[in-house]
């Protein structure tokens, strides 16, 4: 699997360093944007078909893949900063208006750019989550099992990181292994590239850094936002139908309390939905960024 021949690589910078990705298509410009453990790549079967409407650009968060590792003592890993990244990465390329999808971690990051940033994002997707607030407020002992790596990754420095990368491969290939439904396998290529970030120290601590600020900062920020229904552009949320977010939450209910505007369905795969279910995916992403 590879992005289409229409696409190309790119990097540029911001004021924490460049961030990476790829971009191609024509029309309106359409964000993407990868969740944990992924990069980029994980667009690759859907952005395609998005790119034949859209100009499509599908970048990596920071820390991940191509894009800058900034040690996290000189920068926010909050989603705020990474929202920030992102909306100086598509000024960049010359857009200071555009849709925007995220799936995982890069559904928290896109959604918080739609608050900071309403007047940059035009329209926002999020795929398989609840927003951080409420996914702590609701947390039980299933949570604590089935997301296990949120308390890991937050854990104090340096236990994770030193033993994440004693055997980097084995903690991916688990993750690939366990979130999606039973008989998906990840294509060798993706596989691949998802491992070798985390032998990379950097990108170690830099990801991990994400994850602490999500018990701090992202929930605080959420706590001061969520009153406010702070979403005011058009949302559409997408979720599995086997995975934890139907078993535990009703999530278009809750993004109605963050959105004026929010539609959305399940979808018959686990939980890395653009890599599961490509087609599905690619056709509710172009009915609702028409």
């Amino acid at each position: 699997m590879a992005f289409p021949r229409v696409f190309r690589e790119f990097d540029v910078e911001t004021s924490v360093g460049a961030i990476h990705g790829t971009i191609g298509g024509d029309g309106p410009p359409l964000l993407l944007l990868h969740g944990f453990p992924q990069t980029h790549l994980m667009w690759e079967a859907v952005a395609g078909e998005l790119a034949e409407r859209h100009t499509v650009v599908a970048t990596d968060l920071r820390g991940y893949g191509g894009s800058v590792a900034t040690p996290p003592s000189e920068a926010d890993y909050s989603m705020r900063g990474l929202a920030v990244d992102q909306v100086e990465a598509m000024a960049a390329l010359g857009f200071d208006r555009f849709d925007v999808a995220g799936h995982d971690r890069g559904g928290r990051c896109a959604y918080r750019m739609a608050i900071d940033h309403p007047d940059t994002v035009t329209r926002l997707a999020v795929l398989d989550i609840v927003p951080t607030l409420d996914s702590f407020e609701r947390a039980d002992h299933r949570f604590a099992l089935g997301f296990w790596v949120w308390s890991f990754l937050a854990a104090p420095a340096p236990i994770p990181e030193t033993l994440i990368l004693g055997a980097p491969d084995a903690f991916i290939d688990h993750v690939l292994a366990a979130w999606p439904d039973p008989g998906f396998t990840f294509p060798e290529a993706s596989a691949r590239a998802y491992r070798t970030q985390f032998h990379d120290p950097a990108r170690v601590q830099a990801i991990c850094a994400q994850y602490r600020c999500a018990p701090t900062i992202d929930t605080e920020l959420d706590r001061l936002y969520r009153p406010r229904r702070p979403i005011t552009c058009p949302t559409l949320v997408l979720w599995s139908a086997t995975g934890a977010v139907a078993e535990w939450y009703d999530p278009l209910a809750i993004w109605r309390q963050w959105s004026r505007d929010a539609q959305g369905a399940s979808i018959p795969a686990g939980h890395f939905l653009p890599e599961e279910a490509p087609d599905l995916v690619a056709q509710h992403l172009r009915d609702f960024f028409h």
